[in-house]
C-alpha cells in the first residue's frame, strides 16, 4: 500500500509485481538455511499458483470494517488478483490479460438458520461500500464534524480507491460522486481544508490522479477546478509548514 500511497508505480501490472516479490518465500523447519527465520525465496512456485488461480475468495469476519476501510485489503487481495492477471493469456476479445474474480465471503453476523453466508463479487460490494460510507452525506458530516482525524480518514479512503480501481475496478459514479461531495462542494472543502490542509490536498490530489491514470473519465472543465484547488491547497500546506 505504500506503493500507491507514494504514487510511485508505473502501471497497474507492477503492483501485482511488487506483491509477487514480497510472498515468494515459503518458511519451515527447513527453510532459510542457518538456522535463520527468513524462509527460502520460491518464485518459482508462486508463479506456477498465480497461472493456475482463476478466483480469490477473501473474508470479511467485521461488519465495522470492510474493503475500503483497510488499506490492506487492495494492498493484499487486489494486489494478489493483478499478480495472478499478469500471468494470464490475452483475452482476444478485449485485448487485455484474462480477468481473475475476487469473491467476498461476509462471514459476520452470528450463526445463520438456513446456512447461507452472502457470497458477493468484488466489484458489488465495492459500490454497496461507496456507497453507504464514502458517498453518503451522512457519513461525510460526521467526518467533518470530527476534525482533523475526519478529514484523515476522508483522505485515506481517497487513497485506497486508487488502489481499487488499479486491482479490480472502481464504478466512474464513485469518482464523480467523490469530486463533488468532497472537493467541488465550496464548503465542505473549506471544512476539509481548515481542519487538515494535508488530507484537503490529498483528495483533490487522488482525483486528478485518477484522471490522469485513466481510472477516471470527466470533463475539462472539471479537472482545471480541480487543478486549481490543489494548487490553492498546495500553498496554504506550504504557509503552514
Amino acid at each position: 500500500n505504500e506503493v500507491v500511497g507514494t504514487g510511485d508505480w508505473e502501471d497497474e501490472a507492477s503492483l501485482g509485481e511488487v506483491w509477487k516479490s514480497r510472498n515468494a518465500y515459503s518458511y519451515g523447519r527447513s527453510e532459510g538455511g542457518g538456522g535463520t527465520k527468513s524462509g527460502t525465496s520460491r518464485p518459482e512456485v508462486l508463479n506456477k499458483l498465480l497461472a493456475t488461480t482463476e478466483r480469490i475468495v477473501q473474508e470479511i469476519d467485521s461488519v465495522e470494517y470492510g474493503l475500503t476501510d483497510i488499506q490492506e485489503y487492495y494492498a493484499n487481495t487486489g494486489a494478489l488478483k493483478k499478480a495472478a492477471e499478469n500471468r494470464k493469456p490475452i483475452d482476444k476479445s478485449t485485448g487485455k490479460a484474462q480477468k481473475v474474480a475476487v469473491s467476498v465471503i461476509e462471514a459476520f453476523g452470528g450463526p445463520r438458520t438456513d446456512d447461507c453466508v452472502p457470497v458477493r463479487a468484488v466489484e458489488e460490494v465495492l459500490r454497496i461500500e461507496y456507497r453507504s460510507k464514502l458517498l453518503n452525506p451522512k457519513w461525510r458530516d460526521a467526518m467533518l464534524e470530527q476534525g482533523s482525524g475526519g478529514a484523515y480518514e476522508v483522505s485515506q479512503r481517497m487513497t485506497a480507491m486508487i488502489g481499487w480501481a488499479a486491482t479490480a475496478e472502481v464504478d466512474n459514479f464513485v469518482f464523480d460522486q467523490a469530486a463533488e461531495r468532497y472537493a467541488l462542494d465550496e464548503e465542505v472543502a473549506a471544512k476539509l481544508q481548515k481542519n487538515n490542509p494535508e488530507a484537503f490536498k490529498n483528495v483533490v490530489r487522488r482525483l486528478l490522479e485518477a484522471s490522469g491514470r485513466g481510472m477516471w473519465e470527466t470533463d475539462d472543465e472539471t479537472i482545471e477546478k480541480l487543478k486549481s484547488l490543489y494548487a490553492d491547497a498546495d500553498d496554504l500546506v506550504e504557509q503552514v509548514r
